[in-house]
């Protein structure tokens, strides 16, 4: 079974993640830029993640044969703190970087004016660099959530099937199938959604447009529930072509579009520096 997780923040993930998820035959990677748990002060610690994003982590996951790649955007939740507005004009600097295939996480957090400006711009900055885009849906009153996105996401003029309405479940499934944009699903140890009940909408939807992801974080979260809902499918009737079209075509013919993807095989590398369990970049 490969997988690529196409969402997944291995910033708060430690390096034996990488280790367990290689060995499950998770093969790539996209990290999405989000909120760190405690606000930004500065636009300064935004630029010290995005280097972060497309420096050390592609370095630190491809010790593990792990192809790491990444988002960057303003996420919604620092849409609404004046401080962090400013970043919008740094980002252009990052989204002509490499490993850098989408606009995201964008999207609603408390859906406030300042988020709707914010996803507006950043669908903007989108169509400017061609690439795709990485939606966040809300975690609470989430159908109005995605609602208003796809009302944003058709004013912007992006073509839907460049854009990834993330985090849907069974009330919200619906309100995307028929738009073009492609769906979305986190599993989660607990909330979000698990592997039987993505199995059931599989079931019902089929699997075109559909992409599976952890959304690990800091949090209560699994990378390994990709290999999880791989199995699941497997037990409900799901041939190896379905599970390898959700866990590792669909991703990699989303985020292709960005004529970025980099999904050449590395070797794990079992080196050390100076008796620590990690080669280190950089100078």
């Amino acid at each position: 079974m490969r997988i690529f997780d196409p969402h997944i923040h291995m910033t708060s993930r430690t390096t034996d993640d990488y280790e367990r998820m290689a060995a499950a035959g998770v093969r790539a990677v996209v990290e999405p830029a989000f909120w760190l748990g405690q606000p930004r002060t500065s636009v300064e610690s935004f630029v010290d993640y995005f280097d972060s994003l497309v420096g050390w982590e592609p370095f630190r996951a491809g010790q593990f044969g792990v192809r790491h790649h990444a988002t960057v955007a303003l996420n919604p939740k620092e849409a609404n703190d004046p401080r962090c507005r400013p970043v919008l004009d740094v980002l252009p600097r990052y989204l002509d970087k490499d490993a850098v295939v989408a606009v995201g996480e964008i999207g609603y957090d408390a859906m406030t004016p300042a988020e709707d400006a914010a996803l507006a711009g950043q669908l903007a900055l989108a169509v400017a660099h061609d690439l795709p885009a990485l939606v966040h849906t809300p975690h609470r009153d989430k159908a109005r959530g995605v609602d208003r996105t796809l009302a944003v996401v058709a004013e912007s003029g992006i073509a839907p099937g460049r854009v990834l309405v993330d985090h849907l479940n069974e009330v919200t499934v619906d309100l995307v199938r028929d738009t073009g944009c492609w769906l979305g699903f986190s599993i989660y140890p607990e909330t979000k959604m698990s592997p039987p009940r993505m199995v059931e909408l599989l079931r019902t939807y089929g699997t075109e447009r559909m992409l599976v992801n952890s959304a690990a974080d800091w949090g209560r979260s699994d990378p390994l529930l990709t290999r999880a809902t791989g199995e699941a499918m497997l037990a409900a009737g799901f041939d190896d072509d379905d599970v390898d079209r959700v866990l590792w075509r669909n991703p990699v013919e989303f985020y292709g579009q960005s004529g970025k993807l980099d999904l050449t095989d590395l070797e794990d590398s079992a080196a050390t520096f100076a008796g620590n369990s990690i080669l280190r970049g950089g100078a």
